[in-house]
């Protein structure tokens, strides 16, 4: 007998094709959460009622677990943990939806947080007032690439840290692993500022929000390291996809044409072993996706809960990231360097590109 009743919240469309309108997480979050022997999945709401089906069928769900409105799932169900898997559009209404419906224990939410910063602090903030543990997926920090690269720090390896560089991805859908990852290896600290500009001439909109094609960005955390990050053209700046510089040497991940994870002290540069695994999966036939990395994030999840801890998925510890990704994006619209805590009730790259500001190139698909 499980522990922990699960249900999700956006099933997404057909699991095996994958797209910029959906990746199904849906599916993912509830493999996860399948694998884990002190959870079961126990009903799925979905907007588009074949979608729901389509998931009832896969997970082996009765007719009457189906529900187009997750509000009358939490009612009829009373879930203990609640996964979240709809747009990020959607995140703020729905996470406090559930926060508020005094059902559930525990939200895991899809990434990116919000499209919005007040969006998702206010997320925080209602799961706090109503004592729900609420975390992201960030399941990227579970892969070895990035443990074992953490350790090194922590270790002192490379002395203290002073910078992160970032080549891998764009500023908000990737960025939502690649500077939280950064926050962990400075030991999630704050960010003081953060200065930005970005190029958005040809349409790029994925999962209903746009993202600019280029992204260019500084930031200086409370403790002093800097971040950087270099999206799009211009990203091979560096030599791999993270360079974390210390005062005597530097750590990189997923290096150009070298190993996934490597540490140099002056010219000589050493392999680290992470058994195979890449920033993405395992490197295993059956982990097309990073289903292991999923469960190792739902195992987080569900420990966290049971020992009463902040998980480190949690979203307090996203909202540095969503900070400076949002800063960020207001500091293009300014024109100049945003200083933190920020505010903001919209999204500055949907803002600019409403207005007419930014005006890219229709996509042909």
């Amino acid at each position: 007998m499980t522990k922990y009743t699960v249900a999700v919240i956006g099933a997404g469309p057909d699991p095996e094709n994958p797209s910029v309108d959906g990746y199904a997480m849906g599916y993912r979050h509830a493999e996860g959460f399948e694998n884990d022997d002190r959870c079961s999945v126990v009903g799925v709401a979905d907007i588009v009622p074949e979608n729901g089906a389509a998931f009832a069928d896969a997970f082996d769900l009765p007719e009457t677990a189906v529900y187009e409105a997750y509000e009358r799932m939490l009612a009829e169900l009373d879930p203990d943990l609640v996964t979240v898997a709809v747009p990020p559009a959607v995140h703020h209404d729905v996470v406090v939806g559930c926060a508020r419906s005094d059902t559930v224990a525990a939200i895991h939410c899809e990434k990116p947080m919000a499209t919005s910063w007040n969006d998702a602090r206010a997320m925080v903030q209602e799961c706090r007032r109503n004592d729900v543990q609420l975390t992201f997926n960030r399941q990227r920090r579970f892969g070895k690439p990035f443990v074992e690269a953490k350790r090194l720090l922590d270790e002192g390896e490379i002395g203290a840290l002073r910078r992160v560089e970032i080549t891998w991805g764009d500023f908000y859908d990737t960025g939502a692993h690649t500077i939280d990852l950064a926050g962990m290896f400075n030991d999630e600290h704050a960010a003081e500022w953060v200065l930005a500009a970005l190029d958005y001439r040809d349409e790029d909109v994925r999962f209903g929000t746009h993202q600019e094609n280029q992204m260019w960005a500084q930031w200086r955390y409370e403790n002093g390291v800097y971040g950087v990050l270099s999206g799009g053209e211009g990203s091979d700046f560096a030599d791999a996809s993270f360079v974390l510089r210390g005062t005597d040497g530097e750590i990189r991940i997923d290096v150009d044409d070298g190993p996934m994870l490597a540490v140099s002290h002056g010219g000589d540069r050493e392999a680290i072993d992470v058994d195979g695994e890449t920033m993405h999966a395992t490197g295993s036939e059956t982990d097309r996706y990073g289903s292991a990395f999923q469960d190792r994030a739902v195992a987080e999840v569900v420990d966290a809960l049971e020992a009463g801890r902040e998980p480190s998925l949690s979203g307090r510890i996203g909202l540095n990231t969503a900070e400076i990704v949002f800063a960020g994006y207001e500091s293009v619209r300014r024109t100049g360097r945003v200083d933190l805590p920020a505010d903001g009730a919209d999204h500055p790259l949907e803002a600019m590109v409403a207005s007419g500001r930014l005006s890219p190139s229709p996509s042909d698909e």
